[in-house]
């Protein structure tokens, strides 16, 4: 009876010992689409009053663990039943992300009307601001079921590598994808909370000496990386969906080289596409849809 108790925890740890190896595996290979992740909702979940800013960091990453929450039993039945179809998904995302990039190029070059920082300010009309904050919430929660996809099929493809058994494959992408969520957004919790962390210092040291110094420096880098953020996250976009066209449509992957220029263009390329597809689309709409009386 103990032996069999002490066989049970010896594969217990072998187990274990599996995924924390094949964990690690899957992190490494994942580290350069979590850059890009951090960039990306960094620059999403910024520009809001101080108030709403934890508030909103929440709801996001709430919506990114129900986004893998969904990802990762789907990926693993498309992987049994019909695994092309996985292939199919990520280029229809890449096709989004791109979209999005591109789309706030053209913001910047053609509707720059606004001024100088996007803040969901108070006004007269609270329902406007919230439907402004759920409009944004929407949109970070939908640019992190993509990248979260393509963090989920990195790590499976790393695990599957390594041949090993299935509940090995289920518990590292699930543990990699908990990580990812779990780094990236404390990450992004500390960059907009930057500010707070200055007046806090600025007080406690009464306006005086080193920590008031630091205090003063953090809030005066506060915009300056929420501004960098924003351009290093559409760079980001435009990047991460270059890179999935081209390793994922053969054609591509054969005529263009694995660089940086040739990721960036595919972006730009399919990016002004879809925004071109969504601009007909909508003019369509409009034209068949019944004016409003």
């Amino acid at each position: 009876m103990a032996s069999g108790f002490f066989a049970i925890l010896d594969d217990i740890g072998a187990l274990m010992d599996d995924i924390a190896v094949t964990s690690k595996l899957a992190t490494k290979k994942t580290a350069g689409i979590l850059g890009d992740d951090l960039a990306v909702n960094a620059e999403k979940a910024t520009g809001f009053l101080s108030s709403r800013e934890i508030p909103v960091l929440w709801a996001i990453t709430k919506g990114s663990f129900i986004n893998k929450l969904i990802i990762i039993p789907i990926i693993f039945l498309l992987k049994w039943l019909y695994e092309p179809a996985i292939i199919y998904i990520l280029i229809i995302g890449g096709v989004y992300l791109a979209y999005e990039g591109v789309e706030k190029i053209i913001e910047f070059l053609f509707h720059r009307n606004k001024k100088g920082h996007e803040v969901v300010e108070e006004s007269t009309l609270p329902e406007d601001d919230e439907n402004s904050e759920k409009s944004k919430i929407s949109s970070a929660i939908k640019t992190d079921f993509i990248l979260s996809l393509e963090i989920v099929i990195i790590a499976l493809g790393t695990v599957i590598e390594k041949q090993h058994p299935l509940l090995t494959q289920i518990l590292s992408v699930s543990f990699v994808a908990i990580i990812a969520t779990v780094g990236v957004y404390g990450i992004v919790a500390l960059i907009v909370r930057m500010d707070d962390a200055g007046f806090f210092l600025m007080k406690k040291s009464g306006n005086k000496g080193f920590l008031s110094g630091l205090g003063q420096v953090l809030i005066k880098a506060l915009p300056i990386i929420i501004k960098i953020l924003g351009v290093v996250g559409t760079i980001a976009l435009l990047l991460v969906s270059g890179e999935i066209f081209l390793h994922n449509i053969d054609y591509i992957h054969h005529l263009l080289p694995e660089n940086i220029l040739s990721k960036f263009g595919l972006g730009i390329v399919f990016g002004l596409g879809a925004v071109l597809l969504a601009t007909i689309g909508k003019k369509i709409i409009s034209a068949v849809k019944p004016a409003k009386k």
